[in-house]
């Protein structure tokens, strides 16, 4: 059984191992991610679901007072994921860090394409034209659960 990519240490840290092109993706990832937030991107509303799906009058007043602070909290996630990328020890608040970006990398590529149950039910197709978006959504999912399951370990 291949150990964690992502593994606690005695000192409440975690030891990050990851390849040198899992490495290269992670860098460049929050960069795009970046770019697509200053935009009205319909995939985005994964990101800033309605706070009062009921009341748009409310809704509104939500998003005119908090979106701006929801957006600065993924933003930090991003940059410490872009500044961390090539560490091999990560903190507690880095891999928190690194949670919340890869959950905003999910949903907003999670929402391009599409994703439901019945896309885990089926092999990747090699000739989908989506099977690379397809592999990296696998990829971040598969990297969230490494690091939720670090997380976890620490806890009493």
């Amino acid at each position: 059984m291949p150990s964690r990519r992502i593994q606690p240490d005695r000192k409440g840290g975690y030891y990050l191992r990851l390849p040198p092109e899992e490495r290269e993706i992670l860098h460049s990832l929050p960069g795009q991610m970046r770019a697509v937030m200053e935009t009205d991107d319909p995939s985005l509303r994964r990101l800033f679901p309605p706070a009062y799906p009921d009341d748009s009058e409310a809704d509104d007043e939500f998003r005119r007072l908090m979106r701006e602070e929801i957006l600065d909290g993924k933003l930090k996630a991003l940059r410490i994921v872009e500044e961390t990328a090539d560490a091999d020890h990560l903190t507690d608040e880095q891999l928190e860090g690194w949670l919340g970006a890869l959950e905003s990398l999910r949903l907003y590529l999670g929402t391009q394409l599409d994703i439901s149950e019945a896309t885990y039910e089926s092999d990747l197709d090699p000739d989908n034209p989506d099977a690379p978006a397809l592999a990296l959504y696998g990829y971040l999912s598969w990297l969230q659960e490494e690091a939720v399951a670090a997380l976890s370990a620490n806890l009493p």
